[in-house]
């Protein structure tokens, strides 16, 4: 069976999901030419991710081997089990606006204790089979709260690019904003320059060849270029990850990165808030819930959005449900080995089809390569200058707002698409994502159900209409009833339906075209049935299609109301007409 093809069958059972992108892959045949395909493209991944991953893990507050080890934990189990052949986990730059205020709330053991809860929810949701919903969220909604996402990390860079200091940042982004705006007296020139010269390297090589990563190049040449300007002046000072960050394991300590693996430790033993670690009780769990949740819900729109892209570019189609299973195992596994949570990487994703990536293994060699290099790089890891990697993130941030898109929809979008935008872009950069998706969801809903009222209806059909071949006997009239009945469009619709005055005696209303009712379409419906009723009106309903129908018949069987009351269902509108004969009102 296709790639394209695995997941098209409806409900697989649950056995069927991890690995399924994998297995479709082997059943395909996976020669060893594709297998030296996703090497290559999985070295080329782990070198565009190696910088990012420690950048993103600094951005959120963390020590930058915090990052890496999500890389490699994540990184390496999620692609083996998940459903999409070329996604690349790890963390993300959409993640900083959530984890920041994580981490500076319930420390190191807090944070990776709320990747664990976020990947039992996201597991859940996987078994649940509810992945296909996320689709559901509007792309306006979407839009909004990334562009404003691309915001905040962009300004959280502010501080490193420009060596300001500021000894601990608040996590409200108007305190964040004034408190930077403070700090500007101790702007460093020499941290400018670093950073600037970073940024023009990052824009300027991909112009000039895109064989090899840009940040390969552009940070190697900003540590090689910092060493070399210390060894000539060493009262030089720029800040890099060796200066910066310090650990101590196992009584020694370590500058930068630890060179090192991943060490096994339980996320509840790790140091809280306060230098205690946090216990492990459903009371810190009900603390943290919220903020797994949201990391949960960021991480199941951000992988499934990136896999949607990766099908875009390649022709494929990914299993939703197990990706998602596979992304919380990777954040169920992640917290013991320090890594903070991770999802679906959009760029690194992009990268992987780019240079080729053939399977999920080569998602597998990217955290490969990563932990090699840790192993054997580290102490080079650690000459990387702060303002380089405050660079990079500024290039992620602008290429994750996507400002020639945003400025598309505001172009050509309807008002009320534009109005959610711009409440989600704000939203998530003056408050947080959640309360972003939340409101702009609910926005959403309330601008479709106003366009279902527009579209739903009732009309009388006369005796004239091309599509009625009867003549209609005296005192019979019919209506024709089109679109949904749900929410406000029932009532709008059905309110069309006045007290009719003469000699009408019977009505019949053609409801083939109502696709769907929901509860309210038939409490409106049965509302306007009893008032005709009233008025000596016999009402007949012809044409259901099967979910109106079934929605009737249970609202008849479950009705405390006299069968008198109910309307007369006939199959089409003949066999209606001779109800009426029989019933002598015509």
């Amino acid at each position: 069976m296709a790639l394209s093809n695995y997941n098209q069958t409806l409900q697989p059972p649950l056995k069927t999901l991890p690995s399924s992108a994998l297995r479709a892959v082997f059943k395909e045949g996976y020669s060893s030419k594709d297998f030296a395909c996703d090497i290559l493209s999985g070295i080329v991944v782990g070198i565009v991710a190696l910088p990012l991953a420690m950048a993103l893990a600094i951005g959120v507050g963390v020590p930058p081997q915090y990052g890496l080890y999500t890389a490699i934990i994540a990184g390496g189990i999620v692609p083996l089990l998940g459903g999409s052949r070329f996604q690349i986990t790890g963390p993300t730059a959409a993640f900083i606006v959530i984890l920041a205020p994580i981490y500076s709330n319930f420390g190191l053991g807090g944070l990776l204790f709320s990747g664990l809860l976020a990947g039992v929810i996201l597991v859940t949701i996987g078994v649940a089979r509810l992945g296909k919903f996320i689709q559901f969220i509007p792309h306006s909604v979407t839009t909004g709260f990334t562009a404003g996402i691309g915001t905040v990390i962009a300004f959280y860079q502010i501080k490193d690019f420009l060596g300001l200091q500021i000894e601990k940042s608040p996590n409200s982004f108007i305190d964040k904003l004034k408190m930077t705006w403070a700090a500007f007296p101790t702007f460093q020139i020499q941290e400018f320059g670093t950073g600037l010269g970073t940024l023009i390297l990052l824009l300027l090589i991909p112009k000039i060849t895109k064989k090899i990563p840009a940040p390969l190049i552009a940070l190697s040449l900003a540590g090689i270029g910092i060493a070399l300007l210390r060894y000539f002046d060493p009262g030089l000072e720029v800040a890099t990850i060796g200066s910066r960050f310090h650990t101590v394991i196992f009584g020694k300590e370590f500058a930068g990165i630890p060179q090192i693996l991943p060490q096994f430790a339980t996320p509840w033993s790790l140091v809280g808030v306060g230098g205690r670690s946090i216990e492990l009780s459903f009371e810190t769990i009900r603390i943290l819930f919220s903020s797994a949740f949201a990391v949960a819900v960021l991480g199941a729109i951000e992988s499934l959005l990136s896999a949607m892209i990766a099908d875009g570019m390649a022709g494929t189609k990914h299993d939703p449900d197990s990706e998602l299973i596979a992304i919380g195992i990777g954040n169920i596994l992640c917290p013991f080995f320090g890594g903070i949570p991770a999802t679906g990487a959009i760029a690194r994703t992009a990268t992987n089809i780019r240079y080729g990536g053939k399977s999920p293994l080569s998602g597998f060699f990217h955290a490969l390569f990563i932990l090699v290099s840790i192993l054997v790089a580290a102490p080079l890891l650690s000459y990387l200058p702060m303002a380089s990697l405050a660079a990079l993130l500024l290039i992620v941030a602008w290429n994750m707002s996507d400002v020639k898109h945003f400025n598309h929809i505001l172009q050509v979008a309807p008002k009320g698409e534009i109005f959610i935008l711009l409440t989600c872009y704000f939203l998530t950069v003056i408050f947080d994502m959640v309360t972003s998706v939340f409101v702009g969801v609910t926005l959403a809903s309330f601008i479709f159900m106003q366009r279902m009222a527009s579209i739903s209806r009732v009309q009388l059909i006369a005796d004239d209409h091309p599509s009625l071949n009867i003549k209609l006997p005296s005192g019979v009239m019919l209506y024709e009833v089109a679109g949904p009945l749900f929410f406000a469009a029932a009532e709008t619709a059905m309110g069309t339906l006045r007290r009719l005055a003469g000699q009408t005696k019977a009505i019949i209303f053609d409801m083939r075209g109502v696709p769907i009712m929901d509860e309210t379409g038939l409490v409106a419906f049965e509302n306007a049935v009893i008032r005709l009723r009233k008025q000596g009106i016999f009402v007949l309903v012809s044409e259901l299609q099967k979910q109106p129908h079934d929605l009737f018949r249970k609202s008849f069987d479950k009705s405390s109301m006299s069968s008198d009351s109910h309307p007369i269902i006939c199959a089409d509108i003949k066999r209606a007409l001779m109800k009426i004969q029989e019933l002598g009102l015509s």
